[in-house]
């Protein structure tokens, strides 16, 4: 079995899949050493999404790893068109254009889902409510 050292955002990314797939992730390996593919012993933590501001609507991106689709407050009361980078925390963006209907309705609660622009072969659907 030929062996292949994964960077963490890798290892983070095929884990994700994986585990989104029903796949059982087993490690295996030791820590510390002087090889520079060896895992660093103490990681720094990976940084946590802030909190929505209060009125801010958070949307479910599916298949997700890293992604955040936030509608802002002022967007919803702007009540206008809005094109979201759903970015976040993953290692490329995707795009979710809203209309400006559309933006009221989530403002209002009402359930809408909507599909991200393709990238790395994959897209993302975003609801929110």
């Amino acid at each position: 079995m030929m062996k292949r050292d994964f960077s963490r955002r890798e290892f983070t990314a095929a884990s994700v899949m994986a585990l989104l797939a029903g796949v059982t992730v087993t490690l295996s390996g030791c820590g510390g050493g002087s090889n520079p593919g060896s895992p660093n012993p103490n990681p720094s933590p990976t940084p946590t999404p802030a909190p929505p501001a209060s009125g801010d609507k958070v949307g479910a991106v599916s298949a997700n790893h890293g992604h955040q689709a936030t509608v802002t407050a002022a967007q919803i009361t702007a009540a206008g068109a809005v094109s979201l980078d759903i970015h976040g925390m993953a290692d490329h963006a995707h795009t979710v254009e809203l209309s400006a209907a559309e933006v009221q309705q989530i403002g209002a609660g009402t359930r809408v889902a909507k599909p991200s622009t393709t990238n790395l072969s994959h897209d993302h659907t975003v609801t929110f409510n």
